[in-house]
């Protein structure tokens, strides 16, 4: 989740798709908060390690745009 703009949900995607090669076309939904402040980005896929998660975890966290990952 992270504050509005025209490209946050493209850069979630890409810096997923670093370590989610075989990311699929349905496997990101975005969705504005009621106030249209913040998106959520979801992005559904299957880890093929622990290691794997935790590295997108890590990426994910320390971007300036990101307010929180789950």
């Amino acid at each position: 989740m992270g504050l509005q703009s025209d490209t946050f949900e493209t850069s979630m995607v890409m810096v997923a798709r670093k370590h989610i090669p075989n990311l699929g076309e349905g496997s990101v939904k975005s969705r504005p908060s009621k106030t249209g402040k913040y998106l959520s980005v979801t992005i559904t896929f299957q880890a093929d390690s622990r290691e794997q998660l935790d590295n997108l975890y890590r990426e994910l966290s320390a971007r300036d745009d990101v307010k929180m990952v789950l």
